[in-house]
């Protein structure tokens, strides 16, 4: 009898829960491991927390030298760059000389970072001089001080590699859910769709809508998990890298593609460039949806969605 097996892990910093319909218990916990050990593979080649990591040292060599990597980080930096031009730099992964050192949202901070001390950093925050040659399988950051960080990108593309471990092993059904970015193949054990809650920014708890989906990633961004509030003001963790300021102005976006790298990656774009602007750009993209909650509870959907509440 197929019944669904689930084993949750902290892995990249964050709760994972990987989910997979079996009928045969034993081989069902098999395959988790095999994608918890995939997903540990990816944190250890994407971390800046190791100085051996190909990130740190691509970091450590910025207006230095090119750095040879793998062909698995180049292929990640490619994609990034291309999301970056996508939405007109949003999304840039050389955020990393900013979130750093100005902002912490361990709710110690008591004031906002000097805008002056940001602004000089901000020059070192653009994707296009984040250098790639393909022949050389080089990555270079032309200025010195600059920094790359996966953190907008990391965890969906761990979500999506563990999905394709757990396919290679005959897995029809299942779940990776990397911190309310999850990814989704098959049905249920009854048969039946997968059903998501879109989370109450309000109320974390508890879902306001539910949609079934399979085959399809969802990522949350949200202010409700992260955040700081200064003279009575809340700040998002979510940094926008055009002026090293938190956002503010809108609650929560959950964006929906089949792929969950493209979703998580997405997901930060969105909640910063303004619910008009967010909206036209993901109309226009094929198989992309969101749906975003802005301070004064309304909500927003892109053309195809359609909620259940």
């Amino acid at each position: 009898m197929l019944r669904e097996f689930k084993r949750p892990r902290k892995l990249m910093g964050n709760a994972f829960e990987i989910t997979v319909v079996s009928d045969d218990e034993n081989a069902a916990y098999g395959h988790i491991e095999d994608a918890i050990d995939e997903i540990r593979r990816i944190e250890k080649l994407l971390t800046t927390y190791n100085e051996e990591s190909q990130t740190n040292l691509i970091n450590r060599n910025a207006g230095i030298q090119p750095v040879k990597v793998d062909w698995e980080i180049f292929g990640l930096i490619e994609r990034s760059l291309r999301i970056s031009n996508i939405t007109n730099g949003y999304f840039d992964i050389s955020y990393g000389g900013i979130d750093k050192s100005f902002w912490n949202f361990d709710r110690e901070m008591k004031e906002l970072p000097d805008p002056k001390q940001i602004k000089d950093h901000l020059k070192l925050v653009n994707y296009q001089h984040i250098m790639l040659d393909r022949e050389n399988q080089t990555v270079f950051l032309k200025e010195k001080g600059m920094r790359i960080g996966f953190g907008g990108i990391g965890k969906g593309y761990a979500a999506e590699m563990a999905k394709r471990i757990l396919l290679e092993r005959g897995v029809n059904s299942g779940i990776v859910n990397a911190s309310g970015d999850l990814t989704t193949w098959g049905n249920q054990a009854n048969g039946k769709p997968w059903t998501v809650g879109i989370a109450d920014p309000d109320n974390a708890g508890q879902p306001f809508s539910y949609m079934n989906i399979t085959d399809m990633a969802v990522a949350t961004s949200g202010n409700y998990e992260k955040f700081v509030v200064i003279n009575g003001k809340k700040y998002s963790h979510t940094i926008n890298p055009k002026t090293g300021m938190p956002v503010s102005g809108v609650k929560s976006v959950t964006v929906f593609c089949p792929n969950a790298e493209i979703a998580d990656a997405m997901a930060t774009p969105v909640s910063i460039m303004g619910v008009e602007a967010a909206l036209n750009m993901v109309n226009q993209i094929n198989h992309l949806e969101c749906i975003i909650i802005d301070d004064h509870d309304t909500i927003y959907s892109s053309q195809n969605i359609n909620l259940k509440y």
